[in-house]
């Protein structure tokens, strides 16, 4: 309450069931915290068969952005995987890394596979740094790159802890990259060392956000 600002949030003990939430159904921007729902997408068409991790992405000048992540300091032509990217992606947050991603998957690919889910409310809006591709300009005007609800996010999280998100194999891929998330100036400063954690942050100027998932 004394907060200068919105808080909503979503605490789910997935041994007994316990839940509590504040603001849990209302939409929040999600800023890099978007790049979960990503992950969880290209996994699947991974599971599919329409993309594999080796597969090699280019990382050309026109593909590098501002904000979080390295590749945008790399030279041009650098040639990745598809796996590289997702680590990066999540670990870095890198932005470049995040668009080659959304590249090769499709942006709307992303919303499919989030309403599969049970998450209708859980969307990437556009490429980062780049509105012109938003798929739903309205609310990217509203939310920045994406939106959830914490509830959505806390489920999306519980799907991946079940093993049921993706596969057991690949959402215990997930969990790992997760669970080396370079960023611990969240949630995560307030436990003590050795607490392992899969998480993902995300901040821009007016939002602050993260889930994490608790061992």
């Amino acid at each position: 309450d004394a907060h200068r600002g919105v808080v909503g949030y979503a605490v789910w003990n997935l041994d007994t069931g316990e839940r509590l939430a504040r603001r849990g159904d209302e939409p929040f921007p999600t800023a890099s915290l978007v790049k979960v729902p990503i992950l969880v997408a290209l996994f699947e068409q991974v599971a599919e068969g329409r993309i594999a991790l080796d597969d090699p992405l280019t990382v050309l000048k026109i593909d590098q952005v501002p904000g979080s992540g390295s590749l945008q300091f790399l030279h041009n032509g650098l040639a990745i995987t598809v796996r590289d990217a997702a680590w990066l992606m999540t670990t870095q947050s890198d932005n470049t890394a995040t668009n080659l991603l959304l590249d090769r998957i499709g942006i709307r690919t992303v919303w499919t596979a989030m309403e599969r889910r049970g998450l209708p409310r859980t969307k990437v809006h556009a490429k980062v740094f780049n509105r012109a591709t938003s798929l739903a300009p309205d609310s990217s005007v509203k939310y920045g790159l994406g939106v959830t609800t914490p509830e959505e996010m806390a489920r999306l999280f519980a799907l991946l802890a079940d093993g049921r998100a993706v596969s057991p194999a690949a959402d215990s891929a997930m969990v790992d990259v997760l669970a080396h998330n370079e960023d611990g100036t969240m949630l995560q400063r307030y436990v003590p060392d050795g607490i392992r954690a899969a998480h993902k942050t995300g901040a821009v100027d007016a939002a602050r956000t993260e889930c994490s998932l608790w061992f």
